[in-house]
């Protein structure tokens, strides 16, 4: 074996799926899917490219993997209380989880051959609905809707050109408010002046919207 190879060796000896699968997600979290090769990420972990195929045969048995990493993250919700309590919970958790892996957003439903961790959570999902006394189609109606909102809320709120309610409210005094003529768009000039006076937060959106869901689902559960 040559000096080269032993070195190749040596470095790959301290690989694992959890590392590599770790080291995937972080090169995700940073430059997005498209930015994520086999090549690329043997270079992150300072090994040889063909040394990963001992952990996944292939990119899509990588995606899986990462997949079930966010999924693992994502919190079940709690068994013991009430069923809005707990999918608020398991919600909130969802969109917290996919606004530190934004990548991950369109991929979540997309696995033909989910992990462990993606299957016990889907899992318990439907435990909680079923429990709660929903049917089996309106628990799968309630659960399309949830999982839409928060994956779509989570997609919108990634594309937002600011972060937090200040930089919202410094976007919209010098960005949005000089492209608003209050004699061509009267409406947006007195929301923008009326958001700012009260100091609104747009992150308190998600909550608002996912309450009116809980809400407007409860009579069709007793209904069930």
């Amino acid at each position: 074996m040559s000096a080269r190879e032993q070195r190749q060796v040596a470095s790959d000896a301290g690989l694992s799926k959890q590392r590599v699968v770790a080291e995937a997600v972080r090169l995700a979290d940073r430059e997005g899917v498209s930015g994520l090769s086999m090549r690329r990420l043997a270079g992150a972990l300072g090994a040889g490219a063909m040394s990963l195929y001992h952990y996944v045969a292939n990119k899509e048995e990588l995606l899986d993997a990462m997949v079930d990493i966010v999924f693992e993250e994502i919190e079940l919700p709690p068994e013991g209380t009430d069923w809005q309590s707990a999918m608020r919970r398991r919600s909130v958790s969802a969109r917290q989880v996919l606004a530190r892996h934004p990548w991950a957003i369109g991929l979540l439903e997309s696995r033909t051959s989910p992990g462990s961790a993606n299957l016990r959570h889907h899992e318990a999902v439907t435990a909680c609905l079923r429990r709660a006394g929903f049917t089996v189609l309106m628990a799968t109606h309630a659960n399309w809707l949830l999982d839409s909102y928060v994956y779509g809320f989570a997609l919108q709120e990634a594309s937002l050109p600011f972060d937090t309610t200040d930089e919202f409210t410094d976007m919209t005094e010098d960005v949005y408010l000089p492209q608003l003529p209050p004699d061509e768009f009267p409406y947006l000039n007195e929301s923008a002046a009326a958001l700012l006076a009260a100091d609104y937060d747009p992150a308190e959106e998600f909550t608002f919207g996912l309450d009116l869901i809980l809400a407007a689902l409860e009579p069709l559960r007793a209904a069930g």
